[in-house]
């Protein structure tokens, strides 16, 4: 039986021109195997933008990643966004198919939704979950202000979630939106591009999962992150199994945001040691 690490972290992509000589090698072939060496799970975005991947394509994944490892896909944007999960029910069982042959690998499946989608649209959500195969997690990212104001809107959302055992998707971009853009045109695509919704934070089923956003300013970022220690460390302990998913406005940073943070939990808590990343490996052999 394998043995299940207390807390999952990763990012949204697990290979990025940028990371190469870091995370991932600097010359040769690169593929998820190097960056499962050191992170044991990933957002899996590819699936929202690109939709259902091809078979030969899960296969491949399937052989790479290690059976720790975790793929925390979200639903196609053709069938959130496109669709608003409406009549989805034949392309939403194929996707789920396709998906098969990761089996236990597969973390909470995600449903991001567009940030028009509100309680009017909720009856399409829980339609969706009730007939979510019961082996396969899901969480769902809302972002439309009816779900952010702690009222009968938010608490039917978060009621349906409880009921379904489904997570709720704790979108954090406190760090991003900590200063204006300015002249900085990747800061300001990235704000452009992520909502500037309120942090709740709430735990609704047993996979909490965080996507903090962060900046380009480490403090900032270091601050913005310290409160989530707390958190994290009383979810582990309360048997829960927390997914932290990082993110910096052009990504380049945040393999070793997210080593920071992780550290910075493993400070308090015990947690199997992350490995160095393998172009560092790479780079003490020369």
């Amino acid at each position: 039986m394998v043995h299940q690490p207390p807390l999952y972290i990763g990012m949204a992509m697990w290979a990025n021109a940028d990371w190469q000589g870091s995370l991932l090698p600097a010359h040769g072939d690169v593929d998820l195997r190097d960056y499962a060496s050191v992170f044991n799970a990933v957002e899996g975005n590819t699936t929202f933008y690109s939709g259902i991947p091809k078979a030969e394509t899960i296969d491949a994944w399937a052989e790479q990643a290690p059976e720790t490892f975790r793929f925390c896909f979200k639903l196609p944007s053709q069938l959130t966004h496109g669709k608003r999960l409406r009549d989805i029910d034949d392309e939403f069982e194929r996707f789920i198919e396709r998906l098969s042959p990761l089996k236990d690998r597969l973390g909470p499946i995600m449903v991001q939704l567009p940030r028009d989608f509100g309680q009017g649209e909720l009856p399409a959500l829980e339609r969706l979950l009730t007939h979510w195969p019961r082996e396969i997690p899901r969480a769902v990212e809302v972002r439309h202000s009816d779900f952010f104001h702690k009222g009968p809107a938010e608490q039917a959302f978060n009621r349906l979630l409880i009921s379904q055992d489904a997570n709720r998707v704790m979108l954090d971009v406190r760090a991003l939106f900590a200063t204006p853009a300015g002249l900085d045109n990747r800061l300001a695509k990235a704000q452009g591009e992520k909502p500037k919704v309120p942090l709740h934070v709430l735990c609704t089923a047993v996979n909490p999962i965080i996507r903090f956003i962060g900046h380009f300013d480490e403090a900032i970022n270091l601050a913005r992150f310290e409160p989530w220690i707390e958190r994290l460390i009383l979810w582990i302990k309360q048997g829960k199994t927390p997914f932290l998913f990082v993110h910096t406005p052009d990504n380049r940073q945040a393999p070793e945001l997210a080593r920071k943070f992780y550290n910075k939990i493993a400070e308090r808590i015990e947690l199997p040691p992350l490995a160095e990343f393998p172009g560092e490996r790479q780079s003490s052999l020369f």
